[in-house]
C-alpha cells in the first residue's frame, strides 16, 4: 500500500477519546462512516441517537439545536440556512393547495413576498389581519385557514400586539380545524419572553417559534441561520420531514459561530436594550421627531401589551422614529448619510449600529407611520454617548 497516497487517506491513527474543552467540537461531514452493514441499516438520526449523513446532523448541529431549545423553552429544533428559510420551511411543511395563511399586516416583508410568490403559485392563498385588533384576526379565520403567523413587535413599525389575546383566538379556532400558530420570535430572542408560555396560565403559547439566528444568537453580523422550535412531537416531525426533503443544512463553521456566541447572548441583549432605551428617550426630546416607536416607551403603540408579555422587563435594541412632515425623503436621506458610527445596512443584533430609512406604503403601514418619514435604528455595542453625538451631528444635515 502506498504510504504517500492511500496510506494518508486510510491512516490508522485515531486520537484518544475523552478530550473536553469549553467549546464544542466542529464536525464537518457529508459522508458518515458506519462500522458495519447492520449499523447502516438500523441507525436513526431523527431522535438524535445516531448519525447517517451530514445533511441530517452532526454532533455540532445537534448540540446547537438542543441549546436553542433551552433558550426558547422548546423541545425540538431544526436549523435552517436563514431566518427567511425557517419561515418558508414552516409554510411548506404545514400548507397544501387550497389552504389559507394569515399574516399580520406589519409582517416581515420577505415573508409576505414568499406568500405572494411561491405560495400563491402553489394554490395557497393568504390574508392579512390587524395584529392590534384580535377581533380582526378572529373574523379573518375561515374554514381553509391552517396557519397564523404572529410577530411581536412589528419589525419596522414596532407596535407590540396583545399576544395572549391573539393566541387565544387561534386556540379557540384550533378545534377540528388543525390551525397552527407560528411566532417570529427574533426580537424576543428567547430572552424577553418565553414563546411557549405567553399565556402564563399553564397552557401552551405559540405552537411554533422561529428565530433568525442571524441576529442576537449570532451577534456578530457574520452568520446567516434560522431555527424552527416547537414543543409538539407531531409538528416537529412534519417540519423535520420537510426539512429533510428540501435538503436544508447549515455549515459547521456557522454552527460553531453561534455556539460560541450563545453564552454571552443575555449580556449582549441587555447592553443593546439599555443603549436603545437611552437613545429612544433622547429622540423623544428632539423637535425634528414626531414619534418614537419603542415598545418600552409609555406612548409607543402596544406598550401595555409589552409590559404584560415581557415580564422580564427586557426589550431588543431596536426602535424607529418618525420625522416631522416638514422633512422630505431627501432630507431624511441626508441625515442617514451624515451618520458616521451608524452604518446603512439591513439586519440587526450585531456589534455595529445600523440605520435604515423606510418608505412605509400607505395601504400597509399603520396609522402612526403615515405622517412623516420613518427610520429604524439597530443599536450596537458602541458607547452610547458616542452614538448620541453621532445622531446629534447628523440631525444638522436635515
Amino acid at each position: 500500500m502506498s504510504e504517500k497516497t492511500t496510506g494518508l487517506i486510510h491512516h490508522p491513527y485515531r486520537p484518544p477519546a475523552g478530550f473536553d474543552s469549553p467549546q464544542v467540537g466542529i464536525y464537518k461531514a457529508s459522508t458518515v462512516y458506519f462500522p458495519n452493514a447492520a449499523a447502516m441499516r438500523s441507525t436513526r438520526w431523527k431522535d438524535k441517537t445516531g448519525y447517517t449523513y451530514g445533511l441530517h446532523g452532526t454532533p455540532t448541529t445537534f448540540t446547537l439545536e438542543e441549546r436553542l431549545c433551552t433558550l426558547e423553552g422548546g423541545l425540538h429544533c431544526v436549523l435552517a440556512p436563514s431566518g427567511l428559510a425557517a419561515i418558508a420551511l414552516v409554510d411548506m411543511a404545514l400548507l397544501s393547495a387550497g389552504d389559507e395563511l394569515l399574516l399580520p399586516n406589519n409582517v416581515y416583508g420577505p415573508s409576505r413576498a414568499f406568500a405572494d410568490g411561491e405560495l400563491s403559485r402553489w394554490g395557497i392563498r393568504y390574508q392579512t389581519y390587524d395584529p392590534m385588533n384580535p377581533a380582526d384576526l378572529e373574523a379573518k379565520i375561515g374554514e381553509r385557514t391552517r396557519l397564523v403567523w404572529l410577530e411581536a413587535p412589528g419589525s419596522v413599525s414596532m407596535e407590540f400586539p396583545d399576544l395572549p389575546a391573539l393566541l387565544r383566538v387561534c386556540k379557540a379556532a384550533q378545534a377540528g380545524k388543525g390551525i397552527v400558530s407560528a411566532l417570529d420570535n427574533t426580537w424576543g430572542a428567547g430572552l424577553a419572553f418565553n414563546p411557549f408560555d405567553v399565556l402564563h396560565d399553564g397552557q401552551l403559547g405559540a405552537d411554533i417559534s422561529i428565530q433568525a439566528l442571524t441576529k442576537y444568537p449570532s451577534g456578530g453580523g457574520d452568520v446567516l441561520m434560522g431555527s424552527v422550535i416547537t414543543r409538539s412531537p407531531a409538528l416537529h416531525q412534519r417540519v423535520q420531514d420537510a426539512h429533510m426533503r428540501l435538503g436544508l443544512n447549515v455549515a459547521a463553521n456557522d454552527a460553531e459561530a453561534v455556539l460560541r456566541s450563545l453564552p454571552s447572548i443575555s449580556i449582549r441583549y441587555a447592553a443593546h436594550d439599555h443603549a436603545a432605551r437611552v437613545l429612544a428617550q433622547w429622540f423623544s426630546t428632539r423637535s425634528e421627531v414626531i414619534r418614537v416607536l419603542h415598545p418600552a416607551l409609555a406612548d409607543s403603540p402596544g406598550h401595555a401589551h409589552w409590559q404584560a408579555v415581557c415580564r422580564s422587563g427586557r426589550a431588543a435594541g431596536l426602535f424607529s422614529v418618525v420625522f416631522d412632515e416638514r422633512y422630505d425623503q431627501a432630507a431624511v436621506d441626508r441625515f442617514c448619510d451624515g451618520l458616521e458610527l451608524f452604518r446603512l445596512g439591513y439586519s440587526w443584533g450585531g456589534p455595529v449600529s445600523l440605520v435604515v430609512p423606510y418608505d412605509m406604503p400607505a395601504q400597509r403601514g399603520p396609522a402612526w407611520t403615515q405622517h412623516g418619514r420613518l427610520v429604524r435604528f439597530s443599536i450596537g455595542l458602541e458607547e452610547t454617548a458616542d452614538l448620541q453625538g453621532d445622531l446629534a451631528t447628523a440631525l444638522g444635515h436635515l
